[in-house]
């Protein structure tokens, strides 16, 4: 992968959470994919952060693919009108399709799924088979402690450094975009 990214995966909640920025940054980082035509891969759903992340995507004029289990469509979840879905048989085949589609990662506030999926692509980066980006947006320093913990890890001798990770982690939606938008891959 060189260059610029060009198809992006967005792991977020199903939920709105309590803070009200954390849609209205959803909705943010969807427009700005829409626009900048960097196709958007995400779980499929139209409830919460993933609904409104894919939304303002959708409304910017983006393409946006839905990644779903045949699971969550039948008991879960509605899954996002306008989107391409590709459904899968299972959790771990939807989260190798959606690293597969995928030249980057944006993390937005979530919960156990969320940090699953963050937590593959970070021990697929530590065992050497990605080097694709994890782009954090840390609303209402909502990371920070998976951040301490991460360091602590370190500090306890469970992971070499924190910097064999490609993390780049912003505070705001238009600092998230301006490490997109620079982001040099090797």
């Amino acid at each position: 992968m060189t260059g610029r990214l060009k198809s992006i995966a967005v792991y977020c909640g199903h939920q709105f959470g309590t803070n009200p920025d954390f849609a209205r940054h959803a909705a943010q980082i969807g427009e700005f994919l829409g626009e900048n035509n960097i196709r958007m891969v995400f779980g499929g759903g139209d409830v919460g952060l993933m609904g409104t992340v894919a939304t303002a995507a959708l409304d910017a004029g983006g393409h946006v693919i839905g990644v779903s289990t045949n699971n969550v469509i039948e008991k879960q979840e509605p899954v996002h009108t306008g989107v391409d879905v590709e459904v899968v048989d299972g959790v771990n085949e939807r989260k190798q399709k959606m690293f597969e589609l995928s030249d980057a990662f944006i993390i937005l506030p979530g919960g156990i799924g969320t940090l699953n999926e963050l937590t593959d692509i970070m021990t697929m980066q530590q065992i050497g088979e990605s080097k694709k980006p994890l782009f954090f947006l840390n609303t209402a320093s909502f990371w920070a402690p998976f951040a301490r913990l991460f360091i602590h890890m370190q500090k306890c001798g469970f992971i070499e450094s924190i910097h064999d990770y490609n993390i780049h982690v912003a505070r705001t939606p238009s600092e998230l975009i301006t490490k997109i938008i620079n982001y040099k891959s090797e």
